[in-house]
């Protein structure tokens, strides 16, 4: 347990709130919850720069790793076909991947094909059902992918200015608006009351909050003086108690709630919102293709680790269908800008290249 490892070292409730953030991000679990210690160790088993733990921003936003990535898979010869939805994994008459169907009915045809769409989408969407193992297909449909996140991404004309270390005169941004800042995290049991909330079908009345000001260390994201934030919240139910859908309605009494919650730590910050995109479960779903909303592809929690991410029998990126290997989030050893998933699969495909 989470709550366990935290109090073994730690005596602050603030602190351990607070490092307990990084062990239910992206989970629908409290920090009482088995298993919510490893997410811990998830997010600060790597490094940075020498740094282990240490988290960066990417200079331009995140999009911009994509562009470095893609750029450096272009000078080797790369072809990016960016907007082209694919409708199927194209098959062979022995059932080997042969290559894509874009929607719009283009064929590319390749030896090996590597999906780093979610496992859901891959083959329970890209691939006919029965050219897959009943027990595999039923395993892929049983993942958990539960998702608390809703991600508020707000326009401010001002950098917000926090009871407890007053802005500047001059506006300039200081240390503290430069790291990631934790709300609503004075103890543990505000968070597992929080999730309790959503388990019920309810968004919490009282949030985890992880704001960002991605604007403060880089400047170009945003007109002078203005600046973006990026928050990051939970919890919320992807289905709403009764049913209900995430309308207009519920998507602002939620955000309300959010921005209600960070005016009392810096009063004026409602005032200084000139625009707020609020992208709940069924958002990022949608737009990401996220399962559930989860930003993992899927819960982090130990039956759905290691050996049996996404399914026993197939940690080692390799699928039931010949010469098509899974390479994202829902593979091992899981989600995280790390790219390890990416990497141990390129490795994979290209022993097996070798030999075809």
């Amino acid at each position: 347990l989470l709550g366990q490892i935290l109090d073994q070292w730690f005596e602050s409730e603030p602190l351990k709130a607070t490092l307990a953030t990084d062990g239910v991000i992206g989970a629908m679990a409290s920090p009482h919850t088995p298993g919510s210690g490893y997410v811990l160790l998830h997010h600060v088993m790597g490094e940075m720069e020498g740094r282990r733990g240490a988290w960066g921003y990417v200079s331009g936003g995140m999009g911009a790793l994509s562009q470095a990535i893609a750029r450096a898979a272009a000078a080797r010869g790369a072809h990016i076909f960016a907007e082209k939805a694919v409708s199927h994994v194209l098959l062979g008459r022995d059932g080997q991947a042969q290559g894509v169907v874009l929607q719009d009915g283009t064929e590319v045809r390749s030896k090996l094909v590597l999906s780093n769409a979610s496992p859901q989408i891959t083959f329970l969407e890209l691939i006919p059902q029965e050219q897959l193992p009943k027990d595999f297909v039923q395993r892929i449909q049983q993942i958990d992918t539960r998702s608390p996140v809703t991600k508020i991404n707000v326009a401010v004309d001002r950098l917000p200015s926090f009871l407890a270390a007053p802005n500047a005169r001059d506006g300039q941004p200081l240390p503290h608006h430069q790291c990631s800042i934790h709300l609503n995290c004075e103890g543990t049991h505000l968070l597992h009351q929080a999730f309790t909330e959503a388990t019920q079908g309810h968004p919490s009345s009282r949030p985890m909050i992880e704001l960002c000001i991605p604007s403060a260390l880089d400047p170009g994201l945003a007109p002078q003086g203005c600046h973006v934030v990026s928050l990051f919240t939970q919890y919320t139910p992807s289905v709403l108690a009764g049913g209900r859908p995430w309308d207009e309605q519920a998507r602002n009494a939620y955000a309300d709630t959010v921005f209600d919650c960070i005016e009392a730590y810096a009063p004026g910050f409602k005032a200084s919102v000139i625009g707020r995109d609020i992208l709940t479960p069924p958002d990022l779903e949608r737009i990401f293709g996220l399962p559930g909303g989860n930003i993992f592809h899927g819960g982090m929690s130990l039956d759905q680790l290691y050996f049996a991410r996404p399914a026993p029998s197939y940690s080692g990126y390799r699928s039931p269908i010949p010469c098509l290997y899974l390479c994202g989030s829902g593979a091992h050893p899981g989600g995280g800008v790390m790219g390890a998933a990416g990497r141990n699969a390129a490795h994979v495909a290209l022993e097996d290249f070798r030999h075809l």
